[in-house]
């Protein structure tokens, strides 16, 4: 309890420090792992809240992303339709094999290339961390990895509106980019609706399209876990990677929010859950995080961050140009 109540204390300031100016162009969760990060290097984590807080990082993690599919309908899939489908999927899967071979290149850690991977290519410090279940990377490098979708995609949600004219995008071009290369649902939706109310709204539709394939991935890397770890001499020891079977629950809460018309104050209520939740996760995952280690892994994640950014800008771009 004394875990569970110190990261949604910290979750809850997150939400109140929204509301400043300035602020609140970040999402709840960024702020909420930078206020972790502070007060378990400035105060330090009680050794009574670690049981509660490694709760928030797995449980209360794994329920949130289940929740995370009744924002989602099938419907929204139409909407973009099956060139957009496949110029933001494309995308996803040229990004995340670009950002995962460069890693290896330049030298950072492979689950640390992973988790970056993920953030650029999906949706943020929400595939960050669910990718981390799989992936099993230390506190400190999901963390890193926050910290570079948050810092490349706050520059995309300031410098893609001052785009559209130079690159002669239309609204649904504006719209299909930004929802196919901006890293967070915030900024996606930030920066789409700059180019006006068509643009917003396909832009959105189409984040929340690259968000439903969330699932597949993760349950992609579970499996190739799986795979490695049986192949290795560990093969039936503890670290064998579970399959996600939570990012079944996912798809499930997809399917009843495509079946059943969900009241718009409920739906209201349920989103603002979901992100809390979230929220109460990045908040653990900042209580556990050193800032010493963070620092000792260097600027080569932050580079990759930034060759990753670039690489999604540029080739979903293509793609809009050339199919959109």
């Amino acid at each position: 309890m004394p875990g569970l109540l110190l990261a949604a204390g910290i979750a809850a300031l997150a939400f109140a420090l929204r509301h400043l100016p300035g602020v609140s162009s970040f999402s709840p969760m960024i702020i909420a792992i930078v206020l972790g990060i502070a007060f378990h290097n400035l105060v330090g984590t009680p050794a009574t809240a670690r049981p509660g807080v490694a709760f928030s990082m797995r449980k209360v993690l794994r329920f949130a992303i289940i929740l995370l599919g009744l924002q989602l309908t099938a419907s929204q899939l139409a909407e973009v339709g099956a060139m957009g489908i496949a110029i933001i999927a494309t995308t996803l899967v040229a990004t995340f094999a670009f950002t995962v071979w460069l890693g290896r290149l330049v030298g950072v850690d492979a689950r640390l290339a992973e988790l970056i991977a993920a953030g650029t290519s999906i949706c943020g410090a929400s595939a960050v961390i669910a990718t981390n279940t799989v992936t099993k990377a230390p506190d400190e490098d999901v963390a890193y990895a926050v910290a570079c979708v948050t810092v490349f995609g706050s520059i995309a949600m300031f410098v893609y509106p001052l785009l559209p004219g130079l690159l002669q995008l239309g609204p649904h071009a504006y719209g299909l980019w930004a929802g196919s290369s901006i890293h967070e649902i915030a900024q996606v939706v930030a920066a789409s609706f700059q180019d006006g109310q068509q643009a917003g709204e396909f832009g959105t539709v189409a984040k929340l399209t690259r968000v439903m394939m969330l699932a597949p991935v993760v349950i992609a890397l579970g499996v190739a876990a799986r795979q490695r770890a049986k192949s290795s001499r560990e093969a039936y020891s503890s670290t064998t990677a579970p399959i996600p079977w939570f990012v079944l629950g996912f798809v499930a809460m997809v399917g009843i929010n495509s079946l059943v018309d969900i009241p718009a104050e409920a739906q209201a209520w349920i989103v603002t859950s979901t992100t809390f939740l979230l929220t109460m996760a990045l908040a653990a995952m900042g209580l556990e995080t050193d800032i010493g280690k963070l620092r000792a892994k260097g600027l080569r994640p932050l580079f990759l961050g930034l060759a990753a950014f670039l690489f999604i800008a540029t080739f979903s771009l293509m793609l809009v140009k050339l199919l959109g």
